[in-house]
C-alpha cells in the first residue's frame, strides 16, 4: 500500500474520507507505543452515532502508521484482519489512537489500536498485518447483483427514508429495494443489498480508497429491520477482514444472517468491487433492537 501521508494538500468536499485518515502525530513517552490525532466528522454517524466501520478503519490507518514508522521494512503490509471490541460510542470530533506492535513477522504482525476520548478507550482493536492478494483468485463465488444500482434502487440523501444514515453525504450509497422489504412496510428474509462508491478525491487516492473498502464492510443497516425490528442495534463485537484493494467504481455490499434472537442477531456483509472480486468482509455480533414500532419496549437486563 502507498505511503500514509499525515500532511495533505487542501481537502475539497470531493474527498471527505481522506479527513477520517488523515492523522497527527503526538508526543509520546513510551516508545513502545504510537499516538495519533485525527478527527471524525458528523459525516461518519448512524443518527448521533459515530459510524462502527469509519472507527475501524480510522483506527487501521492508525495502526498502519505506526508499524511503517517502526518497522520501515514492513511498509507494504496492510491491516487483512481486524477484530474490535466495542465499550462505547464516541462523539463526532477529536479521535486520539494508541497503537501497540505485539508481533513483528516477515509474512504476519499483530498490533493493537485503542481509540480514545476524553481521555477513555471506546474501541479496541487487534489487526492481524500481512501481504493483500493481488492476483486472480483460484475461485470466486457466483453473485447475481448488478454491479451499479439499477434504475429502482433507493439512492440514500435528504428526504430519504434512510437520511438518518449520515454517511451518505461523504459517500454515494444506494439500497436495494427487492430485497429491503422494510422499506414498503413489509417483512422479508433478513438479507439487504447496497452499493456505495467514495467521491471523486477519495477514488483517486489508492490508500484512501482501500480504508474506504474496509469501512464498507460496515455499511449494512441491521437485517433485522426485515423482520420489523428498528431502532439502534449496539455492536457486541465485530471482525473484519481485508482482502485486496479494490478497483475504481462502485462496491457492492451483501448483508445476510444466519440467526437472529431474542436478544442477539449475527450479520455477515461482504464487499465486491466493479470486477466482482471479494475485497472485505465482516462478521459481527449485535444486540437486537430494543423495541418493535406499535409495542411496548422489553426489558432488558444488561
Amino acid at each position: 500500500m502507498p505511503e500514509l501521508t499525515t500532511d495533505l494538500d487542501p481537502i475539497t468536499a470531493t474527498a471527505p474520507f481522506s479527513r477520517v485518515v488523515a492523522l497527527t502525530e503526538l508526543p509520546t513517552t513510551t516508545p513502545e507505543v504510537g499516538r495519533y490525532v485525527g478527527t471524525i466528522e458528523p459525516t461518519w454517524t448512524i443518527g448521533p452515532k459515530v459510524h462502527g466501520g469509519t472507527m475501524v478503519a480510522a483506527s487501521a490507518a492508525a495502526a498502519t502508521r505506526w508499524l511503517r514508522t517502526a518497522h520501515p521494512e514492513l511498509a507494504e503490509m496492510a491491516p487483512i484482519a481486524a477484530s474490535s471490541d466495542f465499550r462505547g460510542a464516541p462523539d463526532p470530533g477529536e479521535i486520539e489512537y494508541e497503537v501497540r506492535i505485539r508481533k513483528v513477522g516477515r509474512q504476519i504482525c499483530l498490533a493493537d489500536t485503542d481509540l480514545r476520548q476524553h481521555g477513555k478507550t471506546l474501541v479496541r482493536t487487534a489487526f492481524t498485518f500481512g501481504h493483500l492478494d493481488d492476483g486472480e483468485p483460484l475461485y470466486a463465488g457466483d453473485d447475481e447483483m448488478p454491479t451499479e444500482p439499477p434504475a429502482g434502487a433507493l439512492h440514500y440523501g435528504t428526504g430519504s427514508p434512510m437520511s438518518v444514515v449520515n454517511v451518505a453525504q461523504g459517500a454515494e450509497l444506494a439500497i436495494d429495494t427487492d430485497w429491503a422489504r422494510f422499506l414498503s412496510g413489509e417483512k422479508g428474509i433478513p438479507r439487504l443489498r447496497l452499493w456505495i462508491r467514495p467521491f471523486a478525491g477519495d477514488a483517486a487516492d489508492p490508500e484512501v480508497a482501500t480504508f474506504f473498502a474496509m469501512m464498507s464492510a460496515d455499511m449494512s443497516p441491521p437485517v433485522p429491520m426485515n423482520l420489523g425490528h428498528f431502532g439502534w442495534a449496539p455492536t457486541v463485537q465485530m471482525t473484519t477482514y481485508l482482502r485486496r484493494r479494490p478497483a475504481p467504481g462502485w462496491l457492492r455490499i451483501i448483508a445476510t444472517s444466519r440467526e437472529v434472537g431474542g436478544r442477539m442477531f449475527d450479520e455477515d456483509q461482504l464487499v465486491l468491487d466493479s470486477t466482482g472480486a471479494v475485497v472485505a468482509q465482516s462478521r459481527q455480533l449485535a444486540l437486537m433492537p430494543a423495541r418493535i414500532p406499535g409495542k411496548s419496549p422489553r426489558r432488558r437486563r444488561d
